[in-house]
């Protein structure tokens, strides 16, 4: 199982980021997701983003926090 706070404390006080698509992202929290019965993976959340990650740290999906705003039309 993966140190979450080995990895990803150093994230916590704001000097580090995440580059998500050029977009440096600050880590506010990060846990570990279950099925039920073991653990299968661990999540981060940033300003913007809930990442998922599997066990050995592969990268599965991401989702929005908020909807994205569209520019009005001109």
């Amino acid at each position: 199982m993966i140190n979450l706070d080995a990895r990803y404390q150093s994230y916590m006080n704001g000097s580090k980021k995440l580059r998500i698509d050029g977009v440096d992202e600050a880590i506010r929290s990060y846990g570990y997701t279950d099925d039920g019965s073991s653990i299968t993976g661990y999540y981060l959340i940033t300003t913007n983003y809930k990442l998922y990650y599997n066990n050995d740290a592969v990268f599965l999906s991401m989702e929005a926090l908020a909807g994205i705003k569209e520019k009005a039309p001109v």
